[in-house]
């Protein structure tokens, strides 16, 4: 018997296992301190009275043989699938066919389940800082040696550049990872902007991963909510959204991802074989979650979530607010529940995350921890209590002035 040692090239351990392990052992030193959470990017508002209400419903109809129900169909029922193709696309404009829509259980794992479709031969570009999935996943699947690293500075606005350019020495990129509301750095991307990754792709019969889970801090219409907001894109990419920042949905997993019929390399579908692979290895997602996530798009569960986003949202700007105060430099935290905090000079990411725990007793995310280009930055959430958020910021400042 024989490992799969491509998972011997990973990091020893995940990013955030590591945050939560250095907390954990700073408290058992220290059991007197109280720290604030400002590094994983979870939840702590309940999840809202509509969506509740529709799991109690749910949980009823499952204690009576009329109404109870078993497996579910791998790709969704109906009535979600119906339900997010009309808020989501067919209300906005976009044109698509249920079939092309296939719930899961978070985007986590149909971010990194994906990669089952795809030859291990691919080159892939990744965006460096970056939510660590992409990356770990990959190597998982047996392609370091076909990894297109794409920093993302203050220099280019936190924007990665195509990799047609000379700094990759002329490769093309079969896929492509994208994440906006960018996952760490809050960075938006314009439809000018990503209307040249389009182009590309469709140029050279590339694909674009299209992480959307943070579409829902796009609220003024000023950037693009959904990759296929613009022309081109369904022969080109393929989407994936959550309902764990939008509805708070950490806890309860749900999330669904697009694959257009349109999407045909070597003269086979996508949707054919993403419909395959998950019929083979998922069960789907519970009756229960489901119903969950139909009330979400229910008026009462929009203007519930949005109440819940909304106070997410006055997080980031007390967070950014404050510690632009206090001098230090900011980005992020308008379209995004994370702010990209530059940290002073003679500081790593890490040494500059010790100090924090250790004199503000406050936990942030090291920049480090999602790639090179991340080396000088610390992420911080939105998402945690409002007044515990307000306190940490007070923290912060106490110490570091400016």
């Amino acid at each position: 018997m024989k490992i799969n040692k491509n998972f011997l090239d990973l990091e020893q351990n995940y990013l955030f296992s590591t945050v939560a392990r250095k907390q954990r052992e700073f408290q058992e030193k220290h059991p007197e301190a109280d720290i604030i959470k400002l590094s994983i990017g979870d939840v702590t508002r309940p999840i809202c009275p509509a969506v509740i209400d529709a799991m109690h419903k749910a949980v009823d109809e499952m204690s009576k043989p009329e109404t109870f129900h078993g497996y579910p169909p791998e790709q969704g029922y109906d009535f979600i699938l119906e339900t997010i193709l009309k808020h989501d696309y067919l209300d906005r404009g976009i044109s698509f066919k249920k079939n092309e829509i296939f719930l899961s259980d978070g985007a986590k794992s149909d971010c990194g389940n994906i990669g089952d479709i795809f030859n291990v031969d691919n080159t892939v570009a990744i965006c460096d800082p970056v939510y660590p999935v992409y990356l770990d996943t990959n190597i998982m699947n047996g392609r370091k040696n076909n990894i297109i690293i794409m920093p993302c500075t203050e220099e280019n606005d936190f924007l990665p550049v195509l990799p047609s350019d000379d700094a990759f020495g002329g490769k093309v990129a079969d896929i492509i990872y994208l994440c906006f509301p960018n996952n760490p750095t809050g960075t938006v991307a314009s439809k000018e902007y990503l209307q040249k990754w389009v182009d590309y792709a469709n140029a050279h019969k590339s694909l674009i991963l299209f992480d959307s889970a943070y579409e829902a801090f796009i609220t003024d219409g000023k950037y693009p909510k959904s990759i296929y907001e613009i022309p081109g894109s369904k022969t080109c990419a393929i989407e994936i959204r959550s309902f764990s920042k939008t509805a708070g949905f950490t806890g309860l997993r749900c999330g669904y991802t697009v694959v257009p019929e349109e999407l045909e390399f070597e003269g086979t579908k996508l949707n054919y074989l993403w419909n395959r692979r998950q019929c083979t290895k998922f069960n789907g997602v519970s009756y229960i979650t489901q119903k969950a996530a139909e009330a979400v798009y229910t008026d009462e569960g929009q203007k519930q979530i949005q109440e819940n986003l909304n106070y997410y949202r006055e997080n980031a700007k007390i967070i950014f607010d404050g510690l632009t105060a206090a001098g230090f430099k900011c980005y992020g935290g308008i379209y995004s529940p994370y702010i990209w905090l530059k940290i002073p000079e003679g500081y790593t990411s890490w040494s500059f995350f010790d100090e924090l725990l250790e004199k503000c007793n406050v936990v942030g995310t090291p920049g480090s921890g999602f790639g090179k280009s991340g080396e000088g930055y610390l992420r911080l959430t939105a998402f945690g209590d409002r007044e515990r958020t307000k306190v940490a910021v007070e923290r912060i400042k106490n110490h570091f002035g400016k």
